[in-house]
């Protein structure tokens, strides 16, 4: 467990531009630096990083919070593996609550399961570069295969030696548990209790989670016996599931980003290989069926995707059968296909890095141009196949949710087929609306309607929802809640006692106030109680808070998507644009008054009611006493907000 000194260092250090820096490219707008959102598709910048407030705010998607939020939900990662990560990149040393060394090994299942795959990938590393039959087996290889050194230190390149307990017996020596050994299939273990290395005589190629650290590996065999399998792979575990994991996404992530591209490839060798080449963002299925779960992977860095794939006829299988995937999870998808004989790793070798990135810009075709090309090869000059050819792309085109997208592809699949739109567009609606029937019977596959194209809207099920009604007095106490924020331990420069906080002031002034929006309330009751102490709350306080309600709030409040720049006002011509700052006198009055007048209206409004079911002479006559008085301050309100009463 981290200690709580080290994440306070990592809040107090941290740089809100630096962080979302790092994924984001930001331009200075203002006093804000702004970018396109990371979170949502766009093409005109909406997401705001404000450096004095050290907050983030997308006025698009609504996304926002702090230096640690963004990393949490731009990277995927958990709380303390975002605080590893920014610990790591200021430098900062990380300080864990102290435990016995039994403890620091096993406090907890899945972290002892961490650390040895971490440990055993620091061994292959080391007999890769520091032994003999590392250097000279290993090593040897990986250069004649033309990757440079710095590739295969950047991906943890090593070497397991031809040896049945290597790593076994270095494990023990160090103490680790052989329960976590056999776990994490790095040591299998016979029912006699003899164990062994799983890994021998392989190189080895670590596989990295979203942070870096290592879960599995492959090892690849450099022997020619045909009964010795190729590939070595780790087996299930409870940090280890291969059909959610794609290799080299750790280091490909950044570059998938800013690219705003994934290129899917097979293997190990062709992710090495494009990163020599210079193509960074490229991930492997690592050989097995594209799955679901990397599907999603994919699409939470981009929607777009580049399948890259040996133009045999397993390949040509292999496209088509991830391309039906990607589609329907909203992906946009490529295909490139390599000259048969050849995939990204041969091709880069042969013909080098400029020709394969220029291959790669001139080949690649959209789902539909590649996937009717392949199957009217197929189906030649048959009808019935041609017709079976029509129907499977008309499929394919069906899973794609965004009905705009649908309907080009089928304009397009119209021109490439030589057959009617109108003819394409029902067939897809039929498609759909069998698809929307097998819903409605079968709830959990969902209740979405499906997307119909070319169709008379009034024929298509429609969304009941509505957007809910701004609550005016939700509006005035964030109002309240954004000036405590933005200027609360600012001086009340307008009253007598010049260093009166405009908090005190606010708080003082609304005692009787009763606050109704529940997020808006708990922040106005943390102030009260700072102020109760004699003092007043930092905003890091309610930006970082545990209650997301609060924290989300408060970002929110503090967020503006128009920022002047500090040296807009020109005056050579005298222009001159007025700021809040200017007279908050006036911004924090009217905000207190108009709350006030809620509380009058609330008052006058109850006077009536009892009014009408009073019958005591004496009583109607007090009752309408409290009546005038609430009117006369609900007038002398009304004129101090500028107000026209109407008669």
């Amino acid at each position: 467990m981290i200690k709580q000194r080290t994440i306070d260092r990592v809040f107090d250090t941290i740089r809100i531009e630096e962080v979302v820096g790092d994924f984001v490219d930001l331009k200075k707008r203002g006093t804000n630096l702004i970018g396109l959102c990371p979170f949502h598709n766009e093409k005109t910048p909406s997401f705001n990083v404000s450096i004095s407030k050290g907050i983030y705010k997308c006025f698009g998607c609504g996304e926002g919070g702090h230096a640690v939020d963004f990393v949490m939900k731009h990277e995927k990662y958990s709380y303390p593996e975002t605080i590893r990560y920014l610990a790591k990149k200021y430098n900062i040393e990380v300080e864990e609550e102290e435990q016995s060394e039994e403890q620091q090994l096993i406090h907890d299942r899945r972290e002892s399961l961490y650390i040895v795959t971490s440990w055993a990938a620091d061994v292959f590393q080391k007999s890769l570069w520091e032994t003999d039959e590392g250097k000279s087996i290993g090593l040897s290889y990986f250069r004649e295969r033309g990757y440079r050194d710095d590739i295969i230190k950047k991906f943890e390149l090593g070497y397991s030696p031809e040896s049945w307990d290597y790593l076994y017996k270095q494990a023990k020596a160090e103490g680790h548990q052989e329960e976590y050994l056999v776990s994490t299939g790095l040591i299998i273990q016979k029912e006699g209790g003899k164990s062994y290395d799983r890994f021998r005589s392989r190189v080895m190629f670590p596989i990295h989670n979203l942070t870096g650290r290592a879960l599995g590996f492959g090892g690849r065999t450099l022997k020619t016996d045909k009964k010795v399998p190729k590939y070595v792979n780790s087996p299930e575990s409870e940090i280890y599931h291969k059909s959610a994991i794609l290799y080299g996404l750790y280091f490909a992530k950044k570059a998938i980003v800013n690219t705003d591209t994934c290129y899917l490839v097979e293997g190990y060798a062709d992710v090495l290989s494009m990163h020599q080449a210079g193509v960074e963002n490229v991930v492997a299925s690592s050989g097995t069926s594209l799955t679901i779960e990397q599907v999603k992977l994919i699409s939470r860095f981009t929607k777009n995707v580049t399948m890259l794939y040996d133009g045999d006829a397993a390949g040509i299988k292999a496209s088509l059968r991830g391309t039906d995937m990607l589609l329907k999870e909203g992906l946009n998808v490529r295909i490139l296909l390599f000259p048969e004989g050849n995939d990204p790793d041969s091709y880069i070798q042969k013909f080098g890095p400029k020709s394969f990135q220029d291959y790669i810009e001139q080949n690649q075709q959209d789902f539909i141009s590649f996937k009717t090309q392949v199957l009217l090869n197929e189906a030649g000059n048959d009808p019935v196949k041609r017709a079976g050819v029509i129907r499977e792309i008309v499929e394919s085109i069906a899973l794609i949710p965004d009905s705009i997208k649908a309907s080009l592809f089928i304009r397009d699949c119209s021109v490439k087929l030589d057959i009617e739109e109108r003819i394409l567009i029902a067939e897809l609606n039929k498609i759909k609306l069998q698809e929307a029937k097998k819903r409605q019977s079968n709830p959990s596959l969902g209740n979405k309607p499906a997307a119909t194209v070319g169709t008379d809207p009034s024929s298509v099920p429609q969304t009941t929802d509505r957007p809910k009604a701004v609550n005016s007095n939700d509006l005035q106490e964030k109002e309240i809640i954004r000036l405590l924020l933005l200027y609360g331990d600012q001086p009340a420069t307008w009253l007598e006692n010049d260093n009166y906080p405009i908090a005190v002031l606010i708080l003082s002034s609304l005692q009787d106030i009763e606050f109704t929006h529940p997020e808006a309330k708990k922040i106005m009751d943390i102030f009260i109680e700072y102020v109760n102490k004699q003092d007043l709350p930092e905003n890091r306080f309610f930006i970082t808070h545990g209650d997301k309600g609060i924290s989300s709030l408060a970002i929110s409040l503090l967020s503006n998507p128009y920022n002047l720049s500090p040296n807009w006002n020109d005056e050579k011509r005298q222009i001159y644009v007025k700021q809040e700052t200017d007279n908050l006198k006036d911004t924090v009055l009217r905000a207190i008054f108009r709350m006030k007048r809620r509380k009058i209206d609330e008052r006058i409004q109850q006077v009536r009611e009892e009014m009408k079911s009073e019958s005591n002479a004496d009583n109607i006559s007090i009752l309408l006493h409290k009546y005038q008085k609430l009117k006369e301050v609900e007038k002398e309100t009304l004129e101090f907000l500028g107000t026209v009463i109407s008669r």
